[in-house]
């Protein structure tokens, strides 16, 4: 085994030690050197293909880590995620290349649930068109809508789902959740009710998303999923984009059956230009930023650079997903 020393790392996760200058310095004191995607912006599998071929290591944003950038990679040993999605890393490549995956497991989770927060806030009372007005000289009287008495559906009530759960506790609304694992604990505690995914669908005025993007949920959103919601419901996804199927979104939008969504995910990101979603002033679209805190930052910074140096080293990763 190479000694630790002598190893090259390529760090494309384009926030790693922006909250944090230690993260640098704490790798570039153990290996021999480091490469920083300067790009702004996620990787794509050629631009990979260049960059990997001598680096023993890589902490990884959201780049295409397909096969062809694996097989360019022959010293590669450990991809470790700097994040808790791993859908863009082709995990049967690495395991043919016998290169080690790890991710970054309840890192961002608070994070992620305070911009949740913050959305379903938005949508119910309507702050950015009043700011934008306001600052025309108008002095509009928008009708808001409570949270309080309003029953909040999660899908997905994992590490993330609980942490909006909390959070949602303390405006005396109803909480609902669907999960495929129901921690009966969490709920007692937090006051939260698992119910069958239609029922949620039917009685909740938000529904909220807080799945993994893996195959069996791609497209989990469809025009069957979206004709269930309450009339006048609104959708809030902090999860992935290949959860909601965009064209049936659009469609129940423009029919009035949904009142809005705010979206922080998309199917392609980013989206293209001419995406309907982009210009409907009842959705409120963010730019997949729910991780970028802080504190998610420094947490996913320090356990993506603790992986990717145990694996090197020779020791067991903590988060291994292949």
């Amino acid at each position: 085994m190479k000694p630790l020393a002598e190893c090259r790392v390529l760090v494309t996760a384009t926030s790693y030690a922006s909250q944090d200058d230690q993260l640098r310095t704490a790798l570039e004191g153990k290996v021999g050197q480091v490469v920083y995607n300067t790009t702004g912006k996620p990787l794509i599998s050629s631009q990979l293909q260049e960059l990997l071929p001598a680096m023993d290591g890589m902490i990884a944003g959201l780049d295409e880590i397909d096969a062809d950038a694996l097989a360019s990679a022959p010293e590669l040993k450990v991809v470790a995620r700097y994040g808790v999605g791993y859908n863009n890393v082709d995990l049967e490549a690495a395991r043919l290349h016998q290169v080690i995956v790890t991710n970054t497991p309840g890192a961002n989770g608070k994070s992620v649930a305070e911009l949740t927060i913050a959305l379903i806030l938005n949508l119910l009372r309507p702050v950015i068109p009043a700011v934008q007005q306001t600052r025309e000289g108008e002095w509009p009287r928008f009708k808001g809508i409570s949270l309080q008495g309003k029953t909040v559906g999660l899908v997905g009530c994992g590490a993330i789902g609980q942490e909006t759960a909390c959070r949602l506790a303390g405006f005396d609304c109803e909480i609902l959740a669907y999960d495929i694992v129901e921690d009966k604990n969490f709920a007692s505690e937090q006051g939260v009710h698992y119910v069958p995914l239609e029922e949620l669908l039917t009685k909740s005025d938000l529904v909220s998303l807080h799945l993994p993007g893996i195959p069996e949920t791609a497209g989990l959103v469809n025009k069957e999923f979206l004709s269930k919601m309450k009339p006048g419901s609104y959708l809030v996804n902090t999860a992935r984009g290949e959860l909601v199927d965009e064209s049936a979104l659009i469609s129940t939008l423009r029919s009035g059956h949904l009142r809005g969504a705010a979206l922080d995910v998309f199917q392609q990101e980013p989206p293209e230009l001419d995406n309907p979603l982009l210009k409907m002033d009842q959705v409120i679209v963010t730019p997949h930023m729910g991780a970028h805190s802080d504190s998610a930052t420094n947490a996913m910074g320090w356990m993506a650079l603790g992986e990717c140096l145990a694996v090197l080293q020779g020791e067991k990763p903590k988060y291994r997903v292949a």
